[in-house]
């Protein structure tokens, strides 16, 4: 008897069934040498960025780590101060800040030394301390804007010019994070300008002057301990100013690929500032002038202390650093980069 008729009504089902079998198997195994002959291959679901996307959640309660998105700004912004500081130009421009309170103070002790001395002079043979304020009345309208301005006016500018801007954004910097750290830079560097003038001031008072108790200009006597914390006071103050000058030298240095034209352009500034404050018919505009604000830190040498003065100056620092903080980052953000 032939096999196809010991199959019976059921051969032709089962010879089906077992071709299809075989193709599967073959199938199968085709997939298999297929598999193998192309390694590296992955499935979609376990590919990196899935991965990322399925990350397990942190357990409650526990601290939060710096994630990968903080690290790397503090990173730039570390990196960024390292170049700054180390920077030989920007060195300079400290040690002659920090040398200008000594001429000072070495000037106004040989000239009290004449008899008939008053006004600051004699504030300041009578109290160290005073000298620090001194030195803030002769360097905060010229040469501590002059160091600032230098600073962040190259912020931005000088790394188009020397062709490393399009570098740093290719990196996963991002604009507004570069923006952020290249002003914070500015602000550490201003506040180190006005920590130096206030350092040198002090110390060079403490030579050169007896210390003891503050005479203020309201006629007031306050401790030694007093006096330093109102240097302290007015640190900040004159920090906060350097800070919105900052904030202008950053915005300039965006819309020119030459540092020395940003820096050039906000010592303009400052300094046509300067010659409209001296204008009486001006004087209507001249509370909205930046320059005029720098000199509010004498409000700390009156008692009480004049916190009308200090708080309208700090607004009016508040106000330039939104405006042209806004301005930096919309011609920034949306800036064609070619070099």
């Amino acid at each position: 008897m032939s096999t196809a008729e010991t199959a019976g009504p059921l051969g032709p089902a089962t010879s089906a069934a077992a071709t299809s079998v075989g193709a599967s198997a073959s199938t199968s195994a085709t997939g298999t040498q297929t598999a193998r002959r192309t390694p590296g291959l992955v499935p979609v679901t376990e590919t990196m960025r899935t991965t990322e996307r399925r990350r397990p959640p942190e357990p409650p309660g526990a601290a939060p780590a710096l994630t990968g998105r903080t690290w790397p700004f503090w990173r730039l912004l570390g990196s960024e101060l390292g170049l700054t500081f180390r920077r030989p130009r920007n060195l300079v421009m400290l040690a002659v800040l920090g040398v200008v309170p000594v001429v000072i103070g070495v000037a106004l002790r040989i000239v009290s030394s004449e008899e008939g001395m008053g006004g600051i002079i004699a504030d300041v043979a009578g109290n160290s301390l005073m000298l620090t304020f001194a030195s803030f009345s002769f360097l905060v309208l010229l040469l501590m804007p002059v160091a600032v301005s230098v600073v962040a006016g190259d912020s931005i500018a000088g790394e188009a010019g020397a062709g490393t801007l399009r570098y740093l954004l290719a990196a996963p910097a991002g604009r507004t994070r570069l923006l952020l750290v290249k002003y914070l830079n500015a602000v550490v560097f201003a506040y180190a300008v006005t920590a130096v003038v206030a350092l040198t001031a002090l110390l060079t008072g403490l030579i050169l002057f007896p210390a003891g108790p503050v005479t203020l200009l309201s006629g007031t006597t306050i401790s030694m301990t007093d006096g330093l914390l109102r240097i302290l006071i007015a640190v900040g103050y004159v920090g906060a100013g350097m800070a919105a000058l900052a904030a202008i030298g950053v915005a300039l240095s965006t819309f020119t690929e030459v540092s020395i034209g940003a820096i050039a352009a906000t010592l303009v500034l400052v300094i046509v500032c300067q010659v409209l404050r001296a204008i009486p018919e001006l004087n209507s505009i001249t509370p909205y002038l930046l320059p005029t604000r720098f000199t509010n830190f004498d409000a700390v040498l009156r008692s009480p202390i004049d916190m009308g003065a200090l708080r309208d100056g700090l607004v009016t620092f508040g106000a330039y650093i939104v405006l042209f903080g806004s301005i930096a980052w919309a011609r920034f953000s949306g800036k064609d980069i070619t070099s």
